[in-house]
């Protein structure tokens, strides 16, 4: 199911940060009290191999974010004593010390279900025993989305496992967002700040095709 154009789910989750505080976190609110932008990442597993590549890169930007009143959010299925075991784990050890933002812990998996996120296939109900088997460990893929600050999913993109993702895409797609919403133009292919943009009628579309 996709979220795009709809409201992020209002779902309270376990969470966890490099302080070894456990508390919970609503993306939707944290969006919404705050007014501010949320970039929720997720990822399969902690203490895995592409993984930390991932949550050291969001950290390396996140004055970047900050500057555009976005909140990052990391998240997976661990609970929230296996991510401060891998908070506590240095860099060089394959750990992500030194990464401050918050980091969802979903282990009933209320949110990632309601997400349709999970990795997992071919889903058998044995009619004798009364169980369910499926295939796959049951973990993300590799989600993410971005929430504006009336809490609508306004971008929502799944890579499969191998798959590492493009930090500076998303700050690219935030600050589309933001010039749709303070200029009210659209933001043609590879649009990045300080690119023209053009108006959403026949005629914006002919100009900026004459032009580019």
């Amino acid at each position: 199911m996709a979220f795009v154009g709809k409201k992020f789910p209002d779902l309270n989750v376990d969470a966890m940060n490099e302080m070894g505080d456990t508390f919970k976190v609503n993306v939707l609110e944290e969006a919404v009290n705050n007014k501010k932008k949320v970039l929720l990442f997720w990822y399969p597993k902690d203490f895995t191999f592409v993984c930390p590549t991932e949550l050291h890169a969001f950290q390396e930007a996140m004055a970047e974010f900050e500057k555009r009143n976005t909140i990052v959010i990391g998240a997976s299925c661990d609970t929230p004593e296996v991510h401060f075991a891998w908070l506590n784990t240095p860099k060089d050890n394959g750990g992500i010390e030194g990464v401050t933002y918050p980091i969802l812990a979903d282990s009933n998996r209320n949110l990632s279900s309601t997400l349709g996120i999970l990795d997992i296939t071919n889903e058998e109900y044995n009619e004798e025993t009364g169980n369910i088997t499926v295939e796959g460990d049951n973990v993300t893929y590799r989600a993410t989305y971005i929430i504006d600050e009336e809490g609508t999913v306004v971008h929502e993109g799944i890579n499969h496992m191998p798959l590492g993702r493009n930090v500076n895409e998303f700050l690219r797609l935030i600050d589309a967002y933001t010039h749709v919403q303070e200029k009210g133009e659209v933001c043609p292919a590879n649009w990045e700040e300080g690119k023209d943009a053009m108006q959403a009628n026949r005629e914006g579309t002919a100009a900026y095709l004459a032009s580019h």
